[in-house]
């Protein structure tokens, strides 16, 4: 397959740059797969499509502040986001910006007090970085760090960082610290929407993906099988692999639970507990084990996660949900409107 055959146009103003007012007020697209139809609904209107023995399977990671600003020796201002811990709390990999003139053993620092130093080049832009901090790691991201928006999501350079971003590029039940992209299609949960589907009887699953930033990279192979997916962490416990066993229908919240289940189930479906890391690429022609129903937003063109939903409910579904999406006026990308599959 030809990653060329992937492509759809977006106007730029379809990208969404705030999230919704209200979490659970996104628009959802509803595409039904066995009638091939769509309609426009709520987010909030998602109990209504799941009943007694459903399983709602998320993903608890959370993101953590991973994006930074410092200042070389020479005044010069240098961007940071963390990648990957590297066997110490304050040891990462990262992604520098600008690099062409950082050098192993380059000092950043961030306040006086609290700086890093680069200790190893890794790539064209990745670098192993330690850092130094007087009051602890954990503390100095919470007072330095900012969230790890996208590129799409265009804030003003030199400005404070957005409480709004803090508080909405993460999802209401994110409790396992590890991600540096948000598992978006779980923005739109509130507290009102878990509660009736709990009324409802359906039961939810947590399991952990800590997303990566290859969930940013494009595809940039001209033959779509020839993509390598980068690695990211991964764990189901005993306890959600018991839930998962024993279900009926399973609707996985977000590419990021679906990409988790398909890792750890064994050829018939069964959930394997435990952590792991995997780079599974799904894309059309690949055969799912595990997920039944899938709730996801809306993705960039040609990219690994447009490549997996139009493996779940078929590329040219795909291809006019998305059509009518655009002619509908639905909001894209990471704080956009959603899509529930049937």
């Amino acid at each position: 397959m030809r990653i060329e055959d992937f492509h759809y146009n977006l106007p730029e103003d379809l990208i969404a740059q705030k999230p919704c007012a209200q979490r659970d007020h996104s628009r959802m697209m509803v595409v039904d797969r066995a009638r091939g139809s769509f309609e426009c609904r709520y987010f909030y209107e998602l109990p209504e499509f799941l009943d007694r023995d459903d399983l709602l399977v998320i993903n608890n990671s959370k993101v953590i502040p991973a994006k930074l600003s410092g200042e070389k020796t020479t005044g010069a201002t240098i961007e940071l986001l963390l990648l990957e811990e590297k066997g110490a709390p304050t040891t990462w990999e990262v992604l520098l910006r600008p690099a062409k003139r950082v050098r192993v053993g380059t000092k950043i620092s961030f306040d006086g007090r609290s700086w890093a130093e680069v200790l190893e080049r890794v790539s064209d832009k990745k670098w192993v970085v330690r850092f130094h901090t007087e009051d602890g790691f954990n503390t100095f991201l919470e007072t330095f760090g900012s969230a790890p928006l996208p590129p799409y999501i265009k804030r003003e350079k030199g400005l404070a960082k957005n409480p709004i971003d803090l508080q909405r590029y993460q999802t209401i039940y994110a409790k396992n610290p590890g991600s540096v992209a948000a598992p978006t299609a779980g923005l739109h949960f509130s507290q009102e929407v878990l509660d009736a589907l709990r009324g409802k009887r359906v039961d939810i699953a947590e399991v952990t993906l800590h997303v990566g930033y290859g969930t940013f990279l494009p595809i940039e192979a001209e033959i779509v099988e020839d993509h390598k997916m980068e690695s990211e962490s991964f764990e189901i416990s005993e306890a959600a692999a018991e839930k998962i066993n024993s279900a009926g229908r399973i609707l996985a919240v977000g590419t990021t639970s679906i990409r988790t289940l398909e890792a750890a189930s064994e050829p018939d479906g069964r959930a394997r507990p435990g952590k792991g890391k995997t780079s599974l690429f799904i894309y059309p022609g690949y055969r799912f084990k595990a997920v039944d129903r899938a709730l996801t937003n809306f993705h960039l063109p040609a990219s690994s996660l447009f490549l997996l939903v139009s493996a779940f409910a078929g590329k040219d579904l795909i291809r006019r949900a998305y059509e009518a999406a655009i002619e509908e006026r639905f909001q894209f990308y990471s704080y956009g409107d959603c899509m529930l599959i049937l």
